[in-house]
């Protein structure tokens, strides 16, 4: 790979919300961004009676906007063929991955509903197949595009909820599945010039978001005025891509909005989103030991 060519990412779950937002940024870093998800060309999902605006097509576009180079690929990760067939094009069309995003999850409208998990909806159980087992299906499609390089970076997308009570505990078991995926997978990487790590964001300013906060204000307002932007968190994840000390990070669960202060990153207007460690918690400290 020469200094003139794009660096290849591929951010799952792109149609809108964080994953847009972050294929967004790297787009204008001058990446090429594959962006994967089920709304080709218009949205189909709901929140609250209301549609979620947003379409691969309108993120590749908005991509393209920004200096890169955006490539829709529908892609449903419940579907291992799906997802095999999304690596091999990359394959076929770059030959290699310098970056994989793994945010696809699904978010079942009655997530943040008050009330103990048997009330609520048994789907809301379906972000352990889109959202955990899916991360660790691209994980494993994307490890040998990663290794051609030998440098490259899998990502997760992760809260506060792995550390904490957050929206009951499918969602916590699916946050704290990808901490422990970064950590194991930077084992097996190890040597290899490929890391992985899981990525703490903090309250998002997303379509979804944008529906929730109004219909549970006493909750959200005050979170939501100070929420990050996901092009805010894009433009951490590509610095993280670039940072020569990239290794040292391998396996660890790591604030987003800490390291932009270490990399001098601030929202457009120059705002600095805090960091909750001391609200919510900090990342759980893996034990060194291995078993073979």
């Amino acid at each position: 790979m020469t200094a003139n060519t794009p660096q290849i990412a591929l951010v799952t779950g792109a149609s809108r919300g964080v994953g847009k937002g972050i294929a967004i940024a790297l787009g204008a870093a001058g990446m090429t961004v594959y962006l994967s998800g089920r709304s080709a060309s218009r949205s189909a999902s709901h929140l609250r009676g209301q549609l979620l605006p947003g379409s691969l097509a309108e993120t590749a576009e908005a991509v393209n906007r920004a200096g890169g180079q955006g490539i829709a690929v529908p892609c449903d990760h419940r579907d291992d063929a799906q997802v095999r067939e999304l690596f091999a094009r990359i394959e076929r069309e770059q030959g290699r991955l310098d970056l994989l995003v793994n945010n696809a999850a699904l978010l079942h409208e009655n997530l943040i509903d008050p009330g103990p998990f048997w009330e609520k909806p048994l789907e809301l159980l379906d972000i352990l197949d889109v959202g955990l087992r899916s991360a660790y299906v691209a994980s494993y499609h994307a490890a040998p595009l990663l290794l051609k390089n030998g440098r490259g970076l899998i990502a997760f997308v992760s809260s506060y909820g792995a550390g904490c009570y957050m929206h009951g505990p499918a969602y916590g078991a699916q946050k704290a599945g990808v901490d422990k995926f970064a950590a194991d997978m930077a084992v097996d990487f190890e040597g290899t010039g490929v890391a992985a790590v899981s990525l703490w964001l903090g309250p998002q300013r997303t379509e979804r978001t944008a529906i929730a906060g109004a219909a549970r204000a006493d909750q959200y307002e005050a979170f939501l005025a100070v929420a990050e932007t996901p092009e805010f968190n894009g433009r951490v994840i590509h610095a993280l891509l670039q940072d020569p000390q990239l290794q040292t990070l391998s396996g660890q669960t790591l604030v987003t909005a800490e390291l932009a202060q270490g990399y001098g990153i601030s929202e457009a207007e120059g705002r600095q989103p805090p960091s909750y460690r001391e609200m919510l918690g900090e990342p759980r400290t893996q034990h060194p030991a291995r078993v073979i």
